[in-house]
C-alpha cells in the first residue's frame, strides 16, 4: 500500500482508538467498550409501523431528494421539545444531521484550520477526539473535576492561548459520567462571551437522567450565539436511526449547511419522516421514563459489582444519568496494558482505556465502563473478570 500518499491527518485519525467501541458480535466477549443502549429497549414495533405509513402512505415524497435543513415537521417538533426545556431557538437554526457524530465533524470542519487550538474536557468522548483530529487542531486539555471541567484554569489559559472552541459534554459526561454545575455552566458562557470563542454542546444524554435536578443547557443559556448545540436521537430511540440535530445561530447554521451539502447532500427523508410519524402516534416522554428506569437499574448493578469485587485502592463514579462509570486506579496500574494483554484476549471483557480519551494519551490509570447495552448477568461476570484481573496487576505495578 502506498501510504506516502496518505494525507498527514491520517497518522492522527489512525491512534485514536475508535474502531475498537464495537467489535465484530460473538458469544463470549462481554463489552463494556461501546456506548451501546439497551436493544430490547427499541420501539421496533412502532417503528416498524412508523416506516410502513410514511412509505405506503405518505405524502411528502420519503424516497425522493430533499434539502439538507432536515423535515420541517421533524424541525418543528425539536424546536418545540427545546422551548418546553427552556431553550428558545427558530426553525432557522436547526439542521438535522446523522447523528450527533456528524455534527461533530461539521463543527470541525467549519472552525478548524491545522494548528488552530480546542479545549477539550480531559478525559473526553474518544469519537469527538476522532472527528477533530481530521482537522489537525493543537488541544488544550481541561481536566474534569466532580461538578465539571475545571473552567478557573481554562480562564487562566484563556490569557495566553486563542481557541477556536471548547468541546463539553456537560450532562452525564462521556467518559467520568459528571454533570458540570450551574454556577460553571454560567462562568464558561461568560468566557466565550469574552474571549470570543464557540461553545460546542454535546448534549445526548440529556433526557437519560434517572437522579437529581435538570439544568439549563448551555444553548439556553445563552444570549450571544456563542453556543452550538448537539443532540441524538440514537441514545434515546434507536442508534441505527443515524439521525441527530444541530443547534446554531442562522448565519453560522447556514455555512454548516453548505458544508453538509457536499458531504451528503441530506440525512435520509425516509428516516427523518418515520421518526416524526413515531413521534405523533407514540409517548415519547413515556419511553423516556422506561429508560431512566432501566438505565438505573444498570447502573445500579454495575456499582453493586464493582464494590463487590474492586480491590483496594480503586474507585468509580456513581452518575445520576447516562451510559458510564469512571473506573479510577492507582497511579502506577496501565489499564491499556492489561486490557491488551489479560482481559481482552483471556477473560473476553471489553473497555475502553482512559489513554484513547485523552489527547496526549498519558493517563494510562483509568477506564471508562459503559453499563447500558449490557444485561446484569453480563455486568456481573464481566465486572469479576475485570476485577480479579486487577489484583495481580496491583501486586505487580509496586
Amino acid at each position: 500500500m502506498m501510504t506516502k500518499e496518505f494525507a498527514t491527518r491520517i497518522q492522527a485519525t489512525s491512534q485514536t482508538g475508535i474502531e475498537d467501541l464495537i467489535p465484530d458480535p460473538d458469544d463470549v466477549t462481554i463489552s463494556f467498550a461501546g456506548g451501546l443502549p439497551d436493544e430490547h429497549l427499541f420501539p421496533q414495533a412502532e417503528l416498524a409501523t412508523s416506516f410502513q405509513r410514511v412509505l405506503l402512505k405518505g405524502t411528502d415524497n420519503p424516497l425522493q431528494y430533499h434539502n439538507a435543513k432536515g423535515y420541517l415537521p421533524l424541525r418543528t417538533y425539536l424546536q418545540q421539545m427545546m422551548a418546553a426545556e427552556g431553550t428558545t431557538v427558530t426553525l432557522e437554526q436547526i439542521l438535522l444531521t446523522q447523528g450527533a457524530q456528524q455534527g461533530l465533524d461539521l463543527v470541525a470542519k467549519l472552525l478548524l484550520n491545522k494548528h488552530d487550538k480546542v479545549a477539550i474536557e480531559a478525559p473526553t468522548y474518544i469519537g469527538g477526539l476522532a472527528a477533530f483530529s481530521a482537522y489537525e487542531p493543537d488541544y488544550l486539555e481541561i481536566p474534569m473535576q466532580a461538578d465539571g471541567l475545571d473552567v478557573d484554569l481554562l480562564e487562566q489559559l484563556l490569557t495566553t492561548n486563542t481557541i477556536k472552541f471548547l468541546y463539553t459534554v456537560p450532562n452525564f459526561q462521556n467518559p467520568t459520567g459528571f454533570v458540570m454545575s450551574l454556577a460553571k455552566r454560567k462562568k464558561l458562557i461568560a468566557l466565550a462571551k469574552k474571549y470570543h470563542f464557540i461553545i460546542l454542546e454535546d448534549d445526548p444524554y440529556r433526557h437519560l437522567r434517572f437522579a437529581g435536578e435538570d439544568l439549563p443547557a448551555l444553548q439556553a443559556l445563552d444570549n450571544s450565539g456563542h453556543v452550538i448545540s448537539l443532540g441524538s436521537f440514537s441514545k434515546i430511540l434507536a442508534p441505527g436511526l443515524r439521525l441527530g440535530w444541530l443547534v446554531a445561530t442562522p448565519d453560522l447554521l447556514t455555512e454548516i449547511r453548505l458544508l453538509k451539502d457536499g458531504s451528503d447532500l441530506e440525512t435520509p427523508a425516509i428516516i427523518q419522516q418515520a421518526v416524526t410519524d413515531y413521534l405523533v402516534h407514540n409517548d415519547f416522554q413515556a419511553h423516556w421514563q422506561k429508560l431512566q428506569q432501566d438505565y438505573r437499574e444498570h447502573r445500579d448493578w454495575m456499582s453493586a459489582a464493582l464494590t463487590k469485587y474492586l480491590p483496594s485502592g480503586y474507585q468509580f463514579s456513581h452518575p445520576e444519568g447516562g451510559f458510564f462509570l469512571w473506573l479510577m486506579g492507582p497511579n502506577n496500574v496501565n489499564l491499556e496494558h492489561l486490557l491488551r494483554e489479560k482481559i481482552a484476549p483471556e477473560n473476553h471483557v471489553l473497555f475502553v482505556p482512559s489513554t484513547n480519551l485523552y489527547a496526549r494519551k498519558n493517563v494510562c490509570n483509568c477506564a471508562r465502563l459503559s453499563y447500558a447495552g449490557a444485561t446484569h448477568e453480563q455486568i456481573d461476570r464481566g465486572i469479576q473478570l475485570i476485577c480479579a484481573a486487577l489484583t495481580p496487576e496491583l501486586e505487580f505495578s509496586k
